[in-house]
């Protein structure tokens, strides 16, 4: 369940309470408060991911909270008012300073661990590498040496493989 305890609209303490049968009997945080009716929904939160090809290799980063030897795509969240064509390109200009001039979708995947949906993109991207302050270091991996996991954005990565003729297989964890 959600971490949402109090109703933003009220305060009043959230409980849980099923759905109709008709609308699935899904248990929701409701206000108890009739005239209120808020109801958290807990919906999964649109990210988008790209596959940042940068000078014919693929870009993968280390974000400051990883592990070390953790690399992964660019991801971010999708805001409000930007098409996810938009939001790519804007994650990977702030957490890469590179600028996307070519956009493929992917593909969409599910990411229910994180209650996420990610919108997986090939961009090429031009420019220098300049990475934000919540990236560590990144490298540059021939496509034929990537190595997808088998959930989130290692499925998209393994789409993106399987169309380039590459073969592949998945490692139970990214960054293996």
């Amino acid at each position: 369940m959600s971490d949402y305890h109090f109703c933003p609209h009220c305060a009043s303490s959230l409980v849980e309470r099923a759905d109709s049968a008709a609308d699935g009997g899904r248990l929701r945080r409701v206000c108890p408060d009739d005239a209120c009716g808020y109801v958290h929904w807990n919906n999964p939160l649109p990210v988008v991911a790209a596959i940042v090809e940068y000078e014919g290799k693929i870009l993968l980063a280390r974000n400051a909270a990883w592990a070390e030897g953790v690399f992964a795509l660019i991801t971010g969240f999708l805001e409000q008012g930007e098409t996810p064509e938009q939001g790519v390109a804007r994650e990977v200009l702030e957490e890469t300073s590179l600028h996307v001039r070519e956009t493929q979708l992917i593909g969409v995947y599910e990411f229910i661990r994180k209650n996420e949906l990610i919108i997986a993109y090939h961009v090429k991207a031009e420019g220098t590498v300049a990475l934000s302050p919540e990236l560590l270091e990144y490298r540059l991996v021939e496509p034929a040496k990537l190595r997808p996991w088998r959930s989130g954005t290692g499925q998209a990565l393994g789409e993106w493989m399987r169309r380039q003729g590459l073969p592949f297989e998945f490692v139970e964890k990214a960054g293996q």
